[in-house]
């Protein structure tokens, strides 16, 4: 196991760490989860991206409330 490490340039923790996540997994099963992650990771973004744009529009409407006058 030492001697994989050191083929690959990987820390003895990192293999664990990996062995743990991944130990029960097939390739395929390994990549769709990455997918599924990186899918995860784009959509927590685009809710940020939105809750954000929301809020600024709260704001702006709501610091116009009662300031409109007619000319």
């Amino acid at each position: 196991m030492r001697q994989a490490c050191k083929t690959l340039e990987i820390s003895e923790q990192t293999y664990y760490r990996w062995r743990r996540e991944y130990g029960g997994m097939d390739v395929t099963q390994a990549r769709k989860l990455k997918e599924m992650e990186k899918e995860n990771t784009q959509l927590k973004k685009l809710v940020a991206d939105l809750s954000l744009d929301n809020a600024i529009l709260k704001e702006v409407l709501g610091s116009t409330k009662g300031g409109l006058t007619s000319k």
